[in-house]
């Protein structure tokens, strides 16, 4: 049975899917943000959507969202929340677009919700519970050598303006294989064992918060870029099967 907080989190993504579902492909109107990113109603509407549910149950606890701020961040438990991560995919008719809810507590990530409903997945975690796609347990791969691994990539604007770019393009002549799925989808992969790791260059805290959770209860392993652990302030990853974390750190440098 899932906790009363995992069940929150699983009824407000569903709460968000409503929104989004009703408004997806409908031409809506783009405000960009100051940060250049794009806004729609159903952005907003679906983060009200789940801070409703949240913070009618907790009451107490903090919220971060991508569209209302930071609210409470002293509180010991506060929510994490993306209500369409990949707003720009949403915006050209596109279902590689999530909603993305998870928990820390006392600064560890404790639970991650990642709900895409216009793809049709919906991926749980809760730490020591395990990792859920389609309410099925998932697993990372075991694949352990570099040239036998599939690689997805993401955002890789700062890795390839950076010393490592070159480490990179040696990477990409030793593994079997390159991908660049992108946002949640190569995440839900890497959690079920589909591919073996994932590198990102350019994130926010809110679009991996609750994948941290899936693909390390999963059995993977989740840092950023220089092997340190997911914070708020996390801006690159390296996600993998646990079994190549090492040998994919070293070739990056």
């Amino acid at each position: 049975m899932p906790s009363a907080e995992l069940q929150a989190a699983l009824d407000a993504a569903e709460a968000a899917a409503r929104v989004i579902r009703e408004l997806y492909q409908r031409n809506l109107a783009v405000i960009t943000k100051a940060d250049k990113s794009p806004v729609t109603e159903a952005d907003v509407r679906a983060e009200e959507a789940i801070r409703a549910v949240l913070s009618q149950r907790f009451p107490n606890y903090g919220f971060y969202g991508e569209e209302t701020g930071r609210h409470a961040m002293d509180a010991e438990s506060i929510w994490l929340v993306d209500p369409i991560d990949g707003t720009k995919s949403f915006v050209r008719e596109c279902p590689f677009f999530s909603t993305q809810i998870a928990l820390l507590r006392q600064g560890r990530l404790v639970l991650g919700v990642s709900s895409a409903p216009a793809y049709g997945e919906l991926a749980w975690a809760e730490r020591g519970g395990g990792a859920f796609l389609g309410g099925k347990p998932i697993r990372v791969s075991a694949v352990a050598a570099l040239d036998d691994a599939i690689v997805s990539t993401g955002n890789l604007k700062t890795l390839a303006a950076g010393a490592r770019w070159a480490r990179f393009g040696e990477l990409v002549t030793r593994v079997n294989r390159i991908r660049g799925y992108g946002d949640f989808v190569h995440y839900h992969l890497l959690a079920r064992g589909a591919l073996d790791a994932v590198i990102e260059s350019d994130v926010n805290i809110l679009d991996i918060a609750a994948l941290t959770v899936i693909v390390e209860e999963a059995g993977g392993r989740f840092t950023d870029l220089d092997g340190g652990p997911v914070t708020l302030e996390t801006t690159s990853v390296l996600a993998t099967n646990g079994a190549l974390h090492a040998a994919l750190r070293a070739q990056l440098g």
